[in-house]
């Protein structure tokens, strides 16, 4: 407490807005069991890729940068690896409670679901089922994808009625009760650099269908289908992958313009994702003097636009998704002071 003016103010902190309620933790730390797995799962065949080849960690590492550096055949590819971090990083949010990981993790969960159903899928094909029980690792990938549609489904089970509207601190002014203008400017302004990404992959995706020399029929089924390749891979197809990103960017993205407060988690560990893998490309890009060619072609010339946008893009939205503005885990509490009336005009 402290005296001003011969009243009281109430200078004391409030409930942490950042943190899940008590009645959550639960969730919260099921969450976390469940990410935490998945990613040390993953982590242990990326490991046993990188023992298994030819090269060494330094190539592997390199490999994670340069997709020039073919470190050697590979179990996982650079979407898994990445979401191997994604998925470890929200576990340990979730452990702490922290809300930001709540649309992380559903957002993670979904992605899960949809590799898993595009593996159900794949499961109807008798030969690629028939693969399972002939490869040596067969029951270690079956198991993977059954870890991996557990998670999928308990996660939402979980956060999903774990949802946190106002929140109100005893004998105070509910949290939030004054429209936050800048977390609302932060988060259109994520929904639009989301949506024009997407959008803009959209448009050369649809460009790559009808260019010529792809059969949209196999490039559709490769999306919904895990036996088309004919083998086992843990490493999602490029149309898979390419369909997904586009998706998961329109809909955050319209999410986001709406100003919903709880996206910012998947808005972060998506767009950093995104980096990453556009990273990649600029290295590539870079190792293998397309910069120089680039602007020979107007195609070439649209395609360095849509890289250097990606890049610049997906590092503003990191940037706005961990400002201290963004949503109810960093902004100024509604709680106000609480002066006594005994002395006060």
């Amino acid at each position: 407490m402290v005296m001003q003016d011969g009243g009281t103010v109430d200078v004391r902190p409030g409930a942490d807005p950042g943190r899940a309620a008590p009645e959550h933790r639960r969730a919260y730390r099921a969450t976390a069991l469940c990410l935490g797995v998945y990613a040390g799962t993953l982590l242990a065949w990326t490991v046993y890729g990188i023992a298994r080849g030819d090269s060494g960690v330094d190539d592997f590492l390199e490999g994670l940068f340069n997709p020039g550096a073919a470190p050697g055949a590979q179990v996982l590819g650079p979407y898994e690896w990445s979401f191997t971090v994604v998925f470890a990083v929200v576990a340990a949010l979730a452990l702490a409670q922290r809300r930001v990981a709540r649309s992380a993790a559903l957002l993670s969960a979904a992605l899960l679901l949809a590799v898993s159903l595009r593996e159900g899928v794949g499961l109807l094909s008798g030969p690629y089922r028939d693969q399972y029980g002939s490869d040596p690792l067969g029951g270690w990938a079956l198991a993977t994808r059954g870890l991996g549609l557990v998670v999928a489904l308990v996660v939402p089970a979980v956060l999903l009625p774990a949802g946190e509207g106002r929140r109100r601190a005893p004998g105070t002014a509910a949290v939030w009760a004054v429209p936050d203008t800048r977390r609302d400017r932060s988060s259109r302004i994520c929904g639009v650099l989301f949506l024009l990404m997407g959008l803009a992959r959209l448009g050369w995706t649809g460009r790559d269908l009808t260019a010529g020399g792809t059969n949209v029929a196999h490039y559709l089924r490769g999306v919904v289908d895990g036996s088309l390749l004919g083998t086992l891979d843990l490493s999602a197809s490029t149309e898979f992958t390419t369909v997904a990103s586009v998706l998961t960017l329109l809909v955050l993205g319209t999410l986001a313009l709406r100003a919903r407060r709880d996206v910012r988690g998947a808005l972060l560990v998506f767009a950093a994702v995104e980096l990453y893998l556009t990273v990649r490309t600029v290295v590539w890009l870079t190792v293998t003097d397309f910069f120089n060619r680039s602007f020979e072609t107007t195609e070439g010339a649209l395609s360095m636009v849509t890289t250097a946008y990606g890049l610049a893009a997906m590092t503003s939205v990191v940037v706005l998704a961990t400002g201290r503005g963004f949503g109810p885990y960093g902004g100024i509490r509604a709680e106000g002071f609480r002066t006594a009336r005994a002395g006060r005009p």
